[in-house]
This record gives structure tokens, sequence and C-alpha cells, in this order.
């Protein structure tokens, strides 16, 4: 008895082909990613078109860091209102906004403009830099989606890592230029929760080493940011940053 026993060969892919091949894929990955962004950004603007929002940021930093701040607690109404209340250690600091005007407390509980710490060489002069570059959650998390590489959509979390620029930029507080302190290996990566079109929360995480005032340090740093009370946020401003915003 006789079998005929058939060979499968292997049919080889012409080169041309196998280009064409990673090509297409490379192209629908960046669509992908392209189409991703674009979400996140959406979300970010719904959120920012809201009446109003409450957020709390938390940030995580290795136990033996020098500087950790506690939670921070944030209001805003879409009328240009903005009170925030950011805790270190035993001190708590507010910052009011309305629309170009600015104030803020320092240490001892006075109410500031950036204009009234000009020429301070302490955390005065910290927090106007920081009250000049301050954006709410709507606006920042828009900005962060802008400097990620490729986010990836996994049912309602976006995620990627972030363009080096994009994480100096978190480091130095969104402080920049020959104000903002240099910054070496500068990695990060970025989180976004997205809920029905509107974004519910997001988290960044930076490291890498600052060199401020000729002392170099390493930074380690996760800050998470958390949504609630949209439309049903009311900002109430304090007596002395009143005066201070008139």
């Amino acid at each position: 008895m006789h079998f005929n026993i058939s060979q499968t060969k292997t049919r080889k892919v012409p080169m041309k082909k196998q280009i064409l091949g990673f090509a297409i894929l490379s192209l629908t990955a960046s669509l992908i990613a392209a189409d991703a962004k674009e979400e996140v950004t959406s979300a970010a603007k719904k959120l920012g078109e809201k009446a109003s929002y409450s957020w709390k940021t938390t940030v995580v930093v290795p136990e033996d860091a020098q500087f950790k701040p506690g939670p921070t607690e944030g209001k805003t109404e879409k009328n240009g209102l903005t009170h925030v209340k950011m805790s270190f250690r035993d001190n708590t600091t507010e910052l009011v906004l309305k629309g170009d005007k600015a104030a803020f407390t320092n240490p001892d509980g006075d109410w500031l403009t950036p204009a009234d710490a000009e020429g301070d060489q302490g955390p005065g002069r910290f927090m106007a830099g920081m009250v000049r570059n301050f954006k709410a959650p709507a606006a920042q998390a828009a900005e962060i989606a802008g400097t990620t590489k490729e986010l990836k959509k996994e049912g309602e979390l976006y995620s990627s890592d972030l363009t080096e620029e994009g994480a100096k930029t978190l480091m130095r507080f969104r402080r920049g230029g020959a104000d903002g302190p240099a910054i070496s290996n500068a990695k990060g990566s970025a989180k976004f929760w997205i809920k029905e079109g509107v974004l519910t929360k997001y988290e960044f995480k930076v490291t890498g080493k600052m060199d401020f005032n000729g002392n170099e340090f390493d930074v380690d740093r996760t800050t998470t940011v958390e949504i609630k009370d949209v439309d049903k946020t009311k900002v109430e401003v304090p007596e002395g940053a009143k005066k201070k915003l008139s």
C-alpha cells in the first residue's frame, strides 16, 4: 500500500509587502493614539465648560523626600472665580483668582498679590511664580495630554508616557525659561479617566534630577487629581482676598 504525503511549503512574503504591512500597522497605531488624545482633550474641555466643579489633589513622594506637600482642595466656577487651599505640614496657603487678578496668603496669613511679592526671595516669590502659572484641572489636563507620546485606551482609562519636555514642565510646576531650575534625565507618564465624555480624574508621575541654586536633588513625584461636585460647587471668597482683587 502506498501513501502520497504532500508537504506544505511556507510562502515567503516579499520584502515590499512586509514593509507595506509594517507601515499600515504603524499608521493605524498613530491614528488610534491621535484619536485617544483628541478624546482626552475633548473630555477636559467639556469639564471646563461645566458651570463649576471641585477637585482634590494628592502628591506622593518617597519617604525620605524633604519636600512633602499635603493635599490641595480647589473650587472653580465658569465665570473665572477660583479658590484653592494648599497644605504643607502644618501650614495652609490659600489662593484666589478672578479673571486675570490673583491673591494668595503668606505664612502669616496676610493676603498678597503677585506684585506685592516682587523682590521677595522666600516663600512669597515661589508662590507668586505658582500663581502666575496656575491652571485649573480642566486646563492642566488638556495641557498634559498635549505632551503625551502615544495614548492608549482601556475602557475609561487612557495612559501614555510623556515627552521629555512635558516631564520637565511638570517638574518645574510649569515655571520655565530662565526662571526655572535646570532639569536632567526627565521622564514622566500620565493617566486620564473619562466617564460619559467628561474628565473625572487624572494622574501624572515625573522623575529626574533638578538643580536649584547649585544644589542637585532627585525628583520622584506622583500627582493625582480627582474631580467632584460638578455643576454643584459654589466658590466663596475670603474677605481679605476680596480687598486685593477689587
